[in-house]
């Protein structure tokens, strides 16, 4: 997603060695950028703690199989909505993101009302490949999302069957993989490979306007229950104001393309 509307920008935050990290703001929604058009992420002014893009809010799609998680991780902090979304409304769990820029950081602190770490919350500048290969947090993580995105926005930075393998090893036993994956064409199909080739079930929704595809990879595969998913999209609603019946129907219609 690129912005060409007027807007107001600034001060960007710029550690030497890293992109600078910078925003616009246009209609109450302050955008995030690193040092390009591209927009990494988003905050509504007035619902700060609120998951203001549509792919962002599908990447909490793993919510429809998973209601209780001990431990979710973010690959990827972008506008720390993510981070601050899981840590607000999942209390019993604990939140790590990690974020190899620290600009991003910086900025998400200072303009994007990511809180401090605490004993819930960890934000960590480290390379995201160095976090997966680590085997102290596998078969830790319950909920992983992955949004790896360098500032030309081209493809995910990480993507072979090597980082999806140790992607994989870092789940619980039911753990469940969401990730974004957006670019030039052929990244669809090398990351969608990649992927089936490491998790037991691998399902997408299909293409939004942003070109955005957000992907769901299971460690054990799921009985997918429509019935059910409904019904578990309508409490997700209710509680938690996402919009979980429009995943529901992305997911049956990749069923019925695959068919």
């Amino acid at each position: 997603m690129t912005t060409d509307f007027t807007s107001t920008s600034h001060t960007a935050f710029s550690h030497p060695g890293h992109p600078p990290a910078t925003t616009t703001e246009h209609r109450g929604i302050r955008y995030l950028h690193l040092g390009t058009k591209w927009v990494q992420g988003a905050m509504r002014l007035d619902k700060p703690d609120a998951i203001e893009l549509e792919y962002v809010q599908m990447m909490m799609m793993w919510m429809l199989f998973k209601t209780q998680p001990k431990r979710i991780v973010q690959l990827g902090l972008g506008s720390a909505a993510l981070t601050k979304f899981s840590y607000r409304r999942f209390p019993d769990a604990t939140v790590t993101a990690i974020e190899l820029n620290p600009n991003v950081i910086a900025i998400c602190g200072a303009q994007f009302a990511l809180p401090p770490n605490d004993k819930r919350l960890d934000v960590r500048e480290m390379n995201a490949l160095d976090f997966v290969l680590d085997p102290a947090n596998h078969g830790t993580v319950d909920a992983l999302q992955v949004d790896l995105y360098d500032e030309d926005a081209r493809g995910p930075v990480l993507d072979t069957p090597e980082f999806y393998q140790a992607c994989f090893d870092c789940l619980a036993a039911d753990g469940i993989m969401c990730t974004n994956v957006f670019g030039d064409f052929p990244n669809y199909d090398k990351n969608l490979q990649a992927m089936e080739l490491v998790f037991d079930a691998v399902v997408w929704v299909p293409e939004m306007e942003d070109e955005n595809i957000v992907v769901l990879a299971f460690k054990q595969s799921p009985s997918l229950d429509f019935s059910d998913l409904y019904e578990r999209a309508a409490s997700i609603k209710k509680q938690f104001n996402l919009p979980a019946k429009n995943w529901v129907n992305g997911l049956k219609q990749w069923m019925q393309d695959q068919q």
